[in-house]
């Protein structure tokens, strides 16, 4: 049977090019390459899936999740950096930061945003990791209007759409990215099911990492729940401050899992995760759909098989709700189109259900 589950895509996507990060002051290939989303939309087009262009939304979007200095700073930053002669005079052809605003170098007071590019790219990046370049505006851009679309589809009757993205986003709180990741897509979606009728959403995060970016974009708020399964930063993970059980609360539920947790725990907690859902009363759901929990992925130490996240999307469809999946993780190339395409297939198989 073909995946009927639309593929929103967009080309522009592709246009970020990392060209390696930094970590521990030292540069290293990068594992979130262009060929991610590749080699994802080929399995899915060999499956049937129909491929639909992504199209364009407003900048309000992006600003009902993100503060309006954030975006211009991404925006603009490749431009500003390249002006500012750091290719040529020092040799830098990424944006990086050099310098943050540690809460006990600012104390009290409001950090100002620094004139200097390196410093200014700090203020607004928590890491190293996530270098800018000449295309990573309108990679992010094309994905959040991916996850947007996909949206779209969905309040148009679509059981379940798909967003086909990168580079990822679930890092991104209101005011910093990090973590690989630009934009938000998935609280971008989630704001946008609720500005267009939902009356709560549930974000469910199977990524490896904590979703830290929704937790604090949506905290203290009743209309948006959110829950995250994913590796114990306090076993030595990303985003290691955050993340823990302890975060748990009214509108928050977290489930931080040992490592070499393989499929049987991983759906306890993915059914944990999707009781409190249905608990919540949310009357639309988005899928924050990582794939490097796989055993084979290089970025986690859980080991989810393939027919584990096949099972996963199954009781994700099982909620019954109307369904929006926005690509995060997943960074194996030979596997990471055969996981999506078994979570997706789960997913189908769970809403006809």
């Amino acid at each position: 049977m073909s995946l009927t589950i639309p593929v929103v895509w967009s080309d522009e996507c592709l246009l970020h090019e990392p060209g390696g990060e930094v970590w521990i002051g030292r540069p290293i290939p990068g594992d979130e390459v262009p060929e991610r989303a590749v080699r994802i939309r080929e399995v899915l087009e060999a499956a049937g899936a129909p491929v639909v262009e992504s199209r364009l939304h407003p900048d309000d979007a992006l600003l009902a999740v993100h503060d309006d200095r954030l975006v211009e700073f991404l925006r603009t930053a490749w431009e500003v950096w390249e002006a500012a002669g750091y290719p040529v005079v020092h040799g830098q052809d990424r944006v990086v930061p050099y310098i943050f605003p540690h809460p006990d170098l600012v104390g009290t007071l409001e950090p100002i945003i620094p004139v200097s590019p390196a410093a200014r790219t700090g203020f607004f990046s928590f890491d190293t990791m996530t270098p800018v370049g000449p295309g990573t505006w309108r990679a992010a851009r094309a994905a959040a209007d991916c996850a947007l679309t996909a949206c779209d589809l969905v309040l148009e009757g679509a059981a379940a759409a798909y967003a086909c993205t990168r580079p990822p986003g679930h890092h991104v709180t209101r005011e910093a990215y990090g973590g690989s990741c630009y934009l938000n897509n998935t609280a971008i979606a989630a704001a946008h099911l609720r500005a267009n009728g939902r009356a709560r959403v549930a974000i469910l995060d199977i990524d490896a990492h904590h979703g830290n970016g929704a937790q604090s974009i949506f905290a203290g708020r009743d209309d948006v729940f959110t829950a995250s399964v994913h590796v114990d930063p306090e076993a030595g993970w990303f985003p290691h401050f955050l993340g823990t059980a302890l975060e748990s609360g009214v509108g928050n539920l977290n489930i931080p899992l040992a490592p070499r947790t393989g499929d049987e725990g991983w759906l306890a907690a993915v059914v944990g995760a999707g009781d409190a859902a249905r608990a919540a009363g949310a009357d639309a759901l988005v899928v924050a759909l990582g794939v490097d929990a796989a055993a084979v992925d290089p970025e986690s130490p859980l080991e989810v098989s393939r027919d584990g996240f096949r099972e996963g999307g199954r009781l994700l469809g099982n909620l019954g709700l109307p369904t929006v999946v926005v690509q995060e993780g997943g960074y194996d190339l030979a596997a990471i189109g055969g996981l999506v395409l078994a979570a997706l297939e789960g997913i189908e198989e769970g809403l006809r259900a």
